[in-house]
C-alpha cells in the first residue's frame, strides 16, 4: 500500500518515479496486491492531485485504488477492507486452510475508533 497526500504534487510524483519501480525489482510474490491511497481529501480547495490522475496511475501499475481522509475517516476502513478482500481473493496469498477465514472476516465486531484517544501519525 502507498499512500500520497493530495494536497501536495511532490508525493504523487515521487511515488510514480520511485515506488511502482521498487515494487517490480524488489516484490518477492508476483501476485502481490498493490494499492494506491490518495489521502486528505478533506482539504478539497488545496488538491493539487486530480483523482483522474490517481486512477490513471493504479491502472497503469496494476494497482487497487482508492482515496480517502485519515482525518475525518472517510473511506479508511473501506480502503482496509478492500485491500484485505483482494488478498483473500488470491489464492496464492492465501495459506493452507484459510478458506473459512474468509467468510468470517468481516462479521466479526472491530474495535472502535476513539478520535478522543487517538491519533494520527
Amino acid at each position: 500500500m502507498e499512500v500520497y497526500d493530495v494536497t501536495r504534487r511532490e508525493t504523487f510524483t515521487n511515488l510514480c518515479d520511485i515506488w511502482a519501480k521498487e515494487i517490480e525489482l524488489y516484490s518477492t510474490n508476483q501476485d502481490c496486491i498493490k494499492m494506491l491511497v490518495g489521502n486528505k481529501v478533506d482539504k478539497e480547495s488545496d488538491r493539487v492531485v486530480t483523482k483522474k490522475e490517481g486512477i490513471n496511475f493504479a491502472r497503469e501499475s496494476g494497482c487497487l485504488f482508492i482515496e480517502c481522509s485519515a482525518k475525518t475517516r472517510v473511506n479508511v476502513q473501506q480502503c482496509f477492507e478492500e485491500l484485505v478482500l483482494k488478498i483473500l481473493d488470491t489464492p496464492s496469498l492465501l495459506a493452507e486452510g484459510s478458506k473459512g477465514v474468509k467468510k468470517n472476516i468481516f462479521k466479526e465486531k472491530l474495535p472502535q475508533f476513539n478520535a478522543a484517544t487517538s491519533s494520527c501519525c
